[in-house]
């Protein structure tokens, strides 16, 4: 695996300047540019593609997202602020189970483009908050499908139970509220089901499964609603990165699926986070010992799992590059564990992997850390010093 130039070379610079050992995380903004407008090129026409802050909400990556994706997606009340005053007249929608009435004030007093609503008392909460304001709140429903072929996928959000949506039992129930609450507006329906989808056929009978549900239930019920939210789920193959989903093929077998379901008239919205944000990324540690324990060898760099939670979330050997230094290497064709500065033997970033050769003060370079990585990380654990941040705009 080799790294980008513009990447190469930000990072010599860093190495250059650092007196003490490096540890940082380089985002390189122009290719997080350059995969956003092919994804947004290659969308049939009537989609619309939102960006799940959660996955990364750094300021930087969300003004170098701003003219390329129609809105964003908010979890919390605390991410709508921040995505309200970083992105001032976007079109904002808000999701996640939970939510506070004090949130619900704040999407209200943003005038948010959609409340996804998770459960009937979330609703009620804001017919009552919306009522006592007199403003209208828009609303998609989100439902937690039962789905006749159960999805297979590492993260499944419904199908099952969840925390996640209403049953479909209970759509009767929301939408005789919706009826009897005039502030309430019905603007479509919100299926998400599973994250970590790498299989393209598979992800399109979803869709299939989406769009036949969703005229199915807008014929029982005398609906005409002209949005379905489909989510995102897009996966990042982080073993073989090369086989990651493939959004190209998706989109070509999107567009005949839409076609053949009628669904030209519906706008589709999709709300990725990980597939957007995660290759746009990288973590670096330099390392600072390699010792050998009970037979096997331990590179420890500056950093870790506090600042890079995502192999431990994950539970896998995150990829990564060696940029050697100027010391002879300690080992040649060897597998090594890398690990950072952590109390705690969870403390691993990949185990066992072989290196061609490492030495003390040589760099690792975790590819793919640009979603799910720094943001959720145990920062304040031990209270070691943050990594630097570097984002590459030309």
């Amino acid at each position: 695996m080799s790294l980008p130039t513009r990447v190469t070379l930000a990072i010599g610079q860093l190495r250059e300047q650092q007196q003490t050992p490096l540890c940082a995380y380089v985002y390189d903004l122009v290719a997080l540019e350059q995969h956003v407008r092919h994804m947004r090129e290659t969308l049939p026409a009537n989609c619309e593609l939102f960006y799940a802050a959660k996955a990364n909400p750094e300021a930087p990556i969300l003004r170098t997202l701003v003219p390329l994706v129609d809105g964003f997606e908010a979890a919390s009340g605390g991410e709508l602020r921040w995505l309200y005053e970083q992105c001032p007249g976007h079109s904002l929608i808000f999701g996640g189970p939970g939510k506070l009435d004090s949130e619900l004030e704040i999407a209200m007093d943003y005038r948010i483009s959609a409340f996804h609503v998770e459960s009937l008392t979330e609703l009620r909460n804001l017919a009552r908050i919306a009522s006592r304001r007199r403003q209208r709140a828009p609303v998609m429903l989100r439902l937690n499908l039962k789905l006749a072929e159960a999805p297979d996928s590492r993260l499944v959000m419904g199908g099952k139970p969840t925390p996640f949506g209403l049953d479909e039992d209970a759509l009767d129930e929301a939408l005789k509220l919706l009826r009897d609450e005039p502030w309430l507006e019905l603007q479509g329906l919100h299926f998400h089901v599973l994250s970590h989808q790498l299989d393209v056929a598979a992800h399109l009978r979803l869709i299939r499964s989406y769009c036949r549900t969703f005229s199915q239930l807008c014929a029982e019920h005398g609906l005409q609603l002209p949005l379905l939210n489909v989510g995102g789920g897009m996966g990042i193959n982080y073993q073989d990165p090369q086989n990651s989903f493939d959004w190209t093929t998706f989109c070509q077998g999107l567009k005949a699926l839409i076609a053949e379901e009628g669904m030209g008239d519906t706008r589709i919205r999709f709300e990725i986070g990980r597939f957007i944000s995660a290759a746009c990324g990288y973590y670096l540690m330099q390392v600072l010992d390699i010792k050998r324990s009970h037979g096997q060898y331990f590179a420890i760099g500056r950093g870790g799992t506090h600042h890079f939670r995502t192999p431990a979330a994950q539970g896998h050997n995150h990829p990564f590059v060696v940029i050697r230094g100027q010391q002879p290497a300690q080992l040649q064709n060897q597998p090594v564990t890398l690990v950072g500065q952590l109390c705690t033997p969870k403390d691993v970033l990949a185990s066992q992997q072989t290196v061609t050769a490492l030495a003390i003060d040589d760099l690792l370079v975790f590819t793919l850390a640009g979603a799910y990585a720094w943001n959720i990380s145990h920062r304040d654990f031990l209270m070691h010093e943050p990594p630097q941040m570097l984002f590459l705009t030309t």
